[in-house]
């Protein structure tokens, strides 16, 4: 018990260390931050994010960050830089160098070049005064008082910071920008976020023969078959000149037989579901998905402007697709 009380505690020092540290950058965010962010906002080619050890991991996430909010970015390497790397700079980019002391040499040794291409360039550091610091258009500051860390060796509350502060210049480019829910969509199409802003019911309906389908003199019978057939629960009933009329659905059967219905005297148009829940195939799945649950359904017809039925669309369909 006493161990467990003593890991608690140790972990909550951490996270209010760190969480102190956070509270500390809100105080720098000030002439400097703007124009580090101008400066981001008006980059014509890639922001290009630098760090070493620690600071090259989150420098990593933070370029990650940036490109899937708007703002095209990606990770060198500064090590790798000085052997070939350099290369994949151009003179259209923004650098954005990360190094608590402000003084890693595998960055330092690449200024003259970055001066040589005569592009903005941006560190974020711990130290005000250092080379890096005092090299750069503009340094942001995510010094802190004290590492989480004991010993004040591993880099832990500095780290913070700086992937905040990154954070911070993230989002304030997307709302710049004026960046949507789809186009964050349209850089993660694999996602479940993707899945629901982009897919649309023409993608996934089941169309042609697949469509359950009964003339609405048919009997009974006839739609019990075709339901079974297509397997959806449902038939959609449409006239002669194949406009739909309405829907025969396992909720119809059930109700169907309470009432007696003789499956060979009775036709469909006497006990279908008259005017239903119809969907354009244009239309996002996810909002299929919002009628569905609105209304209770499990399916919904997809008809053209002439009210022909030409898809449908499953609960089942939107769970395959990771919708829901």
């Amino acid at each position: 018990m006493q161990d467990i009380e003593k890991f608690c505690e140790l972990g909550r020092a951490v996270i209010e260390t760190e969480a102190q540290a956070i509270s500390a950058l809100a105080s720098r965010i000030d002439h400097k931050f703007a124009k580090a962010c101008e400066y981001l906002l008006a980059c014509e080619g890639r922001i290009i994010v630098m760090g070493m050890g620690k600071s090259g991991h989150i420098g990593k996430k933070i370029a990650a960050t940036f490109a899937s909010t708007g703002s095209p970015a990606f990770f060198v390497h500064p090590g790798e830089a000085k052997h070939g790397d350099f290369g994949m700079i151009t003179n259209k980019d923004v650098i954005l160098a990360l190094s608590n002391s402000g003084e890693t040499e595998e960055i330092l040794c690449i200024l003259p070049f970055i001066k040589r291409l005569d592009i903005p360039f941006i560190s974020i550091t711990g130290k005000p005064n250092s080379t890096l610091a005092q090299s750069a258009n503009i340094n942001l500051d995510i010094s802190v008082e004290k590492e989480a860390c004991p010993l004040g060796l591993a880099p832990t509350a500095s780290t913070t910071t700086t992937l905040v502060m990154g954070d911070a210049l993230a989002i304030s480019l997307l709302q710049k920008r004026g960046f949507t829910a789809e186009d964050f969509a349209l850089s993660h199409p694999g996602g479940t976020l993707g899945r629901r802003l982009l897919l649309k019911v023409n993608e996934i309906m089941h169309t042609g023969d697949a469509i359950p389908k009964v003339d609405f003199n048919a009997l009974l019978k006839t739609a019990l078959m075709e339901i079974t057939q297509k397997k959806l629960g449902m038939t959609t009933v449409i006239d002669s000149v194949g406009q739909l009329t309405g829907i025969f659905t396992d909720g119809d059967v059930r109700r169907a037989f309470d009432n007696n219905a003789d499956v060979h005297l009775t036709t469909i148009q006497q006990i279908m579901t008259k005017n239903p829940k119809v969907i354009r195939p244009s239309i996002l799945a996810a909002e299929a998905l919002h009628i569905m649950e609105a209304h209770k359904i499990t399916a919904l017809i997809v008809t053209n402007e002439e009210n022909n039925p030409i898809g449908v669309i499953h609960l089942h369909d939107l769970l395959r697709a990771g919708v829901m």
